[in-house]
């Protein structure tokens, strides 16, 4: 595609939009549970990674797209308001994972049946959007 027209245009704002209202309407669903939208996405970043014993630090700063510091800072914040702990790793007890509250458990569990449910609502527009990026 060496040159754009008028729709693709449209297309790329009608995307921005739609994402920029679902992260709007995330980052309210997030204070209206209790939690900043940076609290909410650490609780998802700790709970649907793939190792059972949870991410260390650094990985939390690699799905925040976070410096290092930054993802300690929020998790310091978090771990003061209850909602994560930090666990040494039973076989290296330099590398420290974060695991989450039970408290916390419950509030993010209702925060992504809702995210999910809203997905589902945004789902055949974002498609649309995407599937004419193909014609």
């Amino acid at each position: 595609m060496d040159h754009l027209v008028e729709d693709d245009y449209r297309t790329l704002l009608q995307f921005r939009t739609e994402l920029r209202r679902f992260l709007h309407w995330s980052e309210q669903q997030a204070r209206d549970a209790g939690l900043s939208p940076a609290q909410h996405q650490l609780l998802l970043a700790v709970r649907g990674h793939p190792d059972a014993k949870g991410p260390t630090v650094n990985e939390v700063a690699e799905h925040l797209v976070l410096r290092q510091n930054s993802a300690v800072e929020l998790i310091d914040r978090a771990e003061a308001a209850g909602y994560v702990n930090r666990v040494p790793d039973p076989s290296d007890r330099r590398i420290v994972h974060i695991r989450l509250t039970p408290a916390a458990r419950g509030r993010l569990t209702r925060l992504a049946k809702a995210h999910l449910e809203e997905l589902r609502r945004l789902g055949p527009r974002i498609h649309g959007l995407v599937a004419g990026l193909d014609a």
